[in-house]
């Protein structure tokens, strides 16, 4: 009875000590997580099979979406990717944009850091997550990102201002995401 006493008192007076900042889990929930787990909400009725799909999709791709590191899956990777595509298949759409000073990552940074979920209809978000899930691979974004842009190719040769080139690419909705990656892979 005692040592359990002495068990008690040391945990209470040591969890006394220690106060955290955020979670004690160490993973602090940022502004857009919401809009990685939706998606899912389309797929479970029963929330507990939501939160553990959802979790096990985070952990082993979004999370490094949302942090700067040096693995080959995250988002300074996959900005590098894109880049390189751009420059390599639309290298008339990367001299405009280098001519108008717009950085195209900027453009497309916030379709990658959020996996296209806020952008692209819920049916073909599901598409490209599956896409995700078949290659095991996060770099469809930044070809995604890539076909975009050039099948918008044209208008946006047309602007010279970052707003109009943002307000081209503002609606995603009638991107088809299947046929536009199949058309794409199939160029010789």
């Amino acid at each position: 009875d005692e040592i359990s006493h002495m068990i008690q008192t040391e945990f209470t007076n040591s969890a006394k000590l220690k106060q955290y900042d955020g979670p004690a889990c160490g993973f602090v929930p940022f502004h857009g997580i919401c809009m990685l787990a939706a998606p899912f909400c389309y797929l479970y009725d029963n929330p507990v099979s939501l939160y553990f799909t959802f979790r096990a999709f985070y952990v082993r791709y979004c999370h490094r979406l949302t942090t700067i590191n040096t693995h080959p899956q995250g988002i300074v990777s996959l900005c590098l990717l894109f880049e390189k595509l751009l420059q390599t298949h639309e290298p008339q759409l990367w001299s405009h944009f280098r001519e108008l000073q717009i950085q195209p990552i900027r453009v497309v940074f916030k379709w990658l850091m959020r996996a296209f979920s806020g952008h692209l209809p819920p049916e073909q978000l599901l598409i490209l997550w599956d896409l995700i899930l078949g290659y095991d691979s996060l770099e469809i974004l930044s070809l995604l990102a890539l076909i975009i842009l050039s099948f918008r190719r044209e208008s946006l040769m047309q602007v010279v201002t970052l707003e109009n080139i943002e307000a081209i690419l503002s609606d995603l909705s009638s991107v088809k995401v299947l046929p536009l990656i199949q058309l794409t892979l199939s160029r010789d």
